[in-house]
């Protein structure tokens, strides 16, 4: 939130869980209303068509990739 980021979109198995852990940690019970990012999950996509999903976003602005 501090740099900018307006969504966080993941890639791969098991990315529903990971978008649930990260909205839980982010958003939290939705008390304080500034603690925002929009999450996506993309389990049958590949990595390209999810970073062209994500370059559309908002303008597309910054993209940028992060393995884990």
């Amino acid at each position: 939130m501090r740099d900018g980021v307006r969504l966080i979109a993941i890639a791969g198995a098991g990315a529903a869980d990971i978008e649930e852990t990260i909205d839980d940690i982010i958003v939290g019970d939705g008390f304080e209303t500034d603690r925002f990012i929009a999450t996506t999950s993309h389990e049958d996509q590949s990595i390209e068509e999810v970073m062209e999903f994500a370059s559309s976003w908002d303008g597309g602005s910054s993209v940028r990739e992060e393995r884990f």
